[in-house]
């Protein structure tokens, strides 16, 4: 007997070590838990520690406290203003009442299933009512915010709280895309011509100012130059009256040289006079003109 006595506490502390790990457990800080005693919940653990169940009868189910992610797949929709777009997604998550989770979907499996009518719904319907100017701008904050509320108004049955809803990509489809980017080319090609338009006509307008102010320039300088040339004229024929009365047989033979020069002042020409009818040889070598025997003379 004595010699079986070890060997029955050896089967004994083996029978209690396989109820005690049967009947205890942990749960993480990262985790809460729901007891299960034949598939039926009992029991929910929401804070972390040592706990106890009945072995063999019961077991556990743990579910994240961290936040949990959910990509839906990517969405093909039409917004307000007719354009179509393509919207990935993503959405962030928090199971808030395990039991409840547990009694809707079970698990995460099954709640992307169920989740992802709810999100592509909320997103269609949120994006419907906007442009894709709004989605490209400051605007799609509020639009994101306004996916998570409708989407957390469907999916709180399920125990889970919906803390972020993000629009990760929001794009054209490619032909869209390039027709849009046709249009804004044309767009700008049109502004462009309208820019050199305006700035041929205002170059017109400038250069015919120009031109204008011009010929007010030319006209009143030559209105001034006539003036000057007049009153210089005045005095040119003022100053020739006075010579021409103090010697008016030198004036005379003064102004018949001058005719003499300008009439033969090319040195190709050849000019054929008669002496006896015209008065230009009167001054060269006449006995009868006095002012002219005296120039020859000197």
């Amino acid at each position: 007997m004595k010699g079986k006595l070890p060997l029955i506490l050896g089967v004994i502390i083996i029978l209690v070590g396989l109820v005690a790990s049967g009947a205890l457990f942990v749960v993480d800080q990262r985790q809460q838990a729901i007891v299960l005693q034949f598939g039926n919940p009992v029991r929910t653990i929401l804070e972390p520690g040592l706990n106890v169940k009945v072995p063999f009868i019961q077991n556990v189910v743990y579910y994240e406290k961290r936040v949990l992610n959910y990509d839906p797949p990517v969405e093909n929709l039409i917004l307000a203003d007719q354009k179509p777009l393509e919207v990935d997604s993503y959405v962030r998550y928090r199971i808030t009442d395990p039991l409840q989770f547990y009694k809707a979907v079970t698990n995460e499996s099954a709640l992307a299933t169920t989740l992802g009518p709810i999100v592509s719904s909320s997103t269609r319907s949120v994006l419907g009512n906007v442009n894709l100017t709004a989605v490209l701008s400051e605007e799609r904050t509020q639009i994101m915010t306004d996916i998570r509320a409708r989407v957390n108004a469907q999916s709180g049955r399920f125990g889970i709280e919906v803390v972020d809803v993000r629009l990760r990509r929001a794009d054209l489809p490619d032909a869209t895309s390039q027709a849009v980017y046709a249009r804004m080319q044309s767009e700008r090609e049109r502004e462009a011509a309208e820019f050199r338009a305006q700035g041929f006509e205002q170059a017109q307008r400038i250069r015919a100012s120009a031109e204008r102010e011009a010929t007010v320039i030319r006209a009143e300088a030559k209105r001034e130059a006539d003036i000057t040339r007049g009153v210089g004229d005045a005095r040119k024929t003022e100053i020739l009256a006075s010579a021409y009365g103090q010697d008016e047989d030198f004036f005379r033979f003064f102004r018949t040289m001058e005719a003499y020069r300008q009439s033969v002042n090319d040195t190709n020409s050849f000019l054929v006079l008669d002496p006896k009818k015209f008065e230009f040889f009167d001054f060269l070598g006449s006995s009868d003109n006095p002012a002219a025997d005296k120039s020859a003379g000197q």
